[in-house]
């Protein structure tokens, strides 16, 4: 079995809280309602989390044991195909109609448009969109050094923060899902060359479960480090406090739990297209 590599700190942001789309308890918004899930993906900043899903694929390869130049010179153009904007923020929008509430929507939608909300978003979008993950990991941890992790730092804050985004504890869960639907996708489809047993997977995985928690915890805290740098500590208890609502918790669970099953299945996409290129050929 070709050799499975950790995922990348990018991939573990954009997944920070999610887990598997299962069906949820909500009224669904009537169809005449989708102008407002439009509004509601741009005013969340939701529509630019999804579009940062794309900056993950270039980690495809390095799951698989490979490197992009493996596929060709046009490997970029393939990735960009399959993670193209307009068909991730579409799967968003079809799955939204069905499960998200008008009252939900209202509680979220009414957060993010006031002036904290908006200053939130702003800050959340450019962090989404930096590519550079080495610069940002290496500045979110030396701001974590500087605040400490104590009772009542500025550390303790963002903690809270990201506990209440995943309230459940369940990113852990969410990333090995999506390790295992692209792995055996790619293996289903004869990217690899030696065929992949998924319960031997599933068991690989979870020997490593302790150590991916703890990577994960750490490449999130120094994340909201550096997202919220600007941001001061009252604003940041206050959005602390905004995430803990009960109405926020069913929102994030939902916006968490879909943009894992975007990513999953633009992963799944991609291995059905790489199956399609031979070693070292232009598409």
């Amino acid at each position: 079995m070709q050799p499975i590599t950790a995922l990348h700190p990018r991939i573990f942001t954009a997944l920070f809280g999610l887990f598997a789309l299962c069906l949820l308890p909500f009224a669904p918004v009537q169809a005449a309602e989708r102008d407002r899930l439009e509004a509601f993906l741009e005013v969340t900043g939701f529509d630019v989390s999804l579009n940062s899903i794309a900056l993950s694929a270039e980690q495809a390869p390095d799951m698989l044991g490979m490197q992009a130049s493996d596929f060709g010179e046009n490997w970029r153009i393939m990735a960009e195909q399959v993670f193209d904007q307009g068909v991730m923020h579409k799967m968003a929008l079809d799955i939204l109609e069905q499960t998200l509430s008008d009252d939900l929507l209202t509680h979220a939608a009414g957060f993010y448009a006031s002036d904290l909300g908006q200053r939130l978003v702003e800050v959340e979008n450019a962090s989404h969109m930096i590519e550079d993950d080495e610069t940002k990991r290496a500045d979110g941890d030396a701001l974590i050094a500087e605040y400490g992790t104590g009772p009542g730092t500025r550390g303790e804050i963002l903690m809270q923060l990201n506990e209440a985004v995943d309230s459940a504890g369940t990113g852990v869960r969410a990333i090995q899902e999506l390790q295992v639907r692209f792995l055996m996708a790619a293996s289903n489809a004869g990217v690899l060359e030696n065929e992949i047993d998924e319960g031997a997977l599933r068991a690989l995985l979870a020997e490593g479960e302790d150590e991916l928690r703890e990577s994960l915890k750490e490449s999130s805290l120094a994340s909201a480090a550096y997202t919220y740098r600007d941001i001061s500590d009252e604003d940041m208890l206050a959005y602390r406090d905004a995430l803990r609502d009960s109405k926020m918790q069913q929102v994030y669970e939902l916006m968490n739990a879909i943009q894992h099953e975007v990513t999953a299945n633009r992963f799944e996409a991609l291995a059905d297209r790489m199956a399609g290129v031979q070693r070292g050929e232009d598409l």
